[in-house]
């Protein structure tokens, strides 16, 4: 059966607002306080449903070493009327209550229904004491926004993976010097490569020019391999409409995201018939030691691996320019040379997180995934147990049926 996991050929992406949630995933229920909470295990995916007004409750049991990280995708029914402020709001917090972090993942400006992504992480460093320490910690799950915020419950895919400590102490300041002039844009004959419909079925590209169509209300995921020392950067171009009367604010956004899914910088134009472009401001080269900065573009840099380029195009385009599809072609350039990661003391969990395998490589030159990502993942979600692996059947995925009686936010 798991022979049968290993991800093909990239396929083109469906047409309009659509999420491809990952296969295997385990329904959960997130509970309404910490008592309840139920685990979510490192390297686990899973999923939940996130009713207006609710805060969920996850729990993590971790060591006194490992760094944890946890991404929260939500993706709200495809009709919703979303207002600018309306997102969610993923926390960390600690058996004592402490907060070790939090940050939220709003629609914007186009009020276009389409998934976003909030993470939570809890870091062994000494700016927190609060959040050293072996033992259980909570991940909180909230909508945020207005009194208006849109009815229905949010479909929602959680992640979680631990990150080893270091063999030896590493330096506790990010690097003070480093190339932020823009990369001028790839350039070369277009290739053909649909993007994914969700950061587990993301395609696999590297550095070059890449072609593919887009629909009003679509989010297409592509994921780069960027090794240690390595600096990503990407712009994408959206073709003209065919007329150039009317305007859609904030119509087309990029965003890059790492190996955990945190948000490192998202960027957005509006659009107006007439062709496109919008670019990534530079971000720093992978250092373990840019976790110590302050600012979004260089932290979010800490570590190697699959990075995901995300792309959106709101709606409100087919009202004032038509369905499409709309042409896109994205420029990816990945500079610097690869060097050693920062010797961990052991594994990450997913294995292989935070380092470029040679698979990986070579399926983002074929645009396949590596033949044993989605087995991995599987088999982590499904657990280890007593040498015996419990085997996880796959198919539709039925919606978690469930209500629960919502509560002032």
């Amino acid at each position: 059966m798991l022979a049968g996991l290993s991800a093909g050929p990239a396929v083109a992406a469906p047409s309009g607002y659509d999420y491809a949630f990952a296969a295997g995933a385990r329904a959960v229920d997130g509970a309404s306080d910490t008592a309840d909470a139920p685990l979510l295990a490192p390297g686990g995916t899973y999923r939940d449903a996130l009713p207006r007004g609710a805060e969920l409750y996850y729990r993590l049991d971790l060591d006194a070493s490992s760094n944890a990280y946890v991404s929260v995708t939500a993706v709200p029914p495809a009709d919703s009327a979303l207002t600018v402020s309306e997102g969610i709001r993923v926390s960390v917090q600690s058996a004592d209550g402490h907060s070790c972090s939090f940050e939220n993942a709003a629609f914007g400006a186009a009020h276009s229904p389409h998934p976003v992504t909030a993470w939570g992480a809890r870091t062994v460093t000494p700016v927190n004491r609060a959040c050293e320490g072996a033992g259980a910690y909570y991940v909180v799950v909230e909508r945020v926004g207005t009194a208006d915020a849109s009815r229905g419950d949010w479909q929602l895919e959680l992640t979680s993976a631990t990150e080893p400590a270091l063999k030896a102490a590493g330096a506790t300041k990010a690097p003070d010097v480093w190339d932020s002039a823009t990369p001028a844009p790839a350039v070369g004959e277009p290739r053909r490569r649909a993007g994914g419909a969700g950061f587990e079925r993301a395609t696999p590209i590297g550095a070059g020019v890449w072609r593919t169509d887009i629909a009003p209300g679509q989010t297409l995921y592509y994921r780069v391999p960027v090794g240690w020392g390595q600096q990503p950067h990407a712009s994408v171009e959206l073709g003209s409409s065919g007329t150039d009367s009317g305007y859609t604010l904030a119509a087309l956004e990029l965003g890059l995201y790492n190996p955990v899914r945190a948000d490192v910088q998202k960027v957005s134009a509006g659009y107006a018939g007439s062709q496109r472009n919008l670019a990534l401001a530079a971000v720093a080269p992978v250092d373990y030691a840019n976790r110590f900065a302050g600012s979004e573009q260089v932290n979010g840099m800490r570590f190697a691996g699959g990075y995901y380029l995300v792309v959106h195009l709101a709606a409100r385009v087919a009202d004032e320019f038509g369905a499409g599809p709309y042409g896109l072609t994205l420029h990816v350039s990945v500079e610097g040379a690869e060097r050693d990661g920062p010797g961990y003391a052991g594994q990450s969990v997913p294995r292989d997180l935070f380092q470029v395998t040679a698979d990986q490589r070579r399926g983002a030159a074929e645009g396949t995934a590596a033949p044993d990502d989605t087995v991995m993942r599987v088999l982590a979600v499904g657990g280890i147990g007593g040498g015996t692996a419990v085997v996880v059947v796959l198919g539709a995925w039925t919606a978690v049926g469930r209500r629960r009686s919502a509560g002032a936010v």
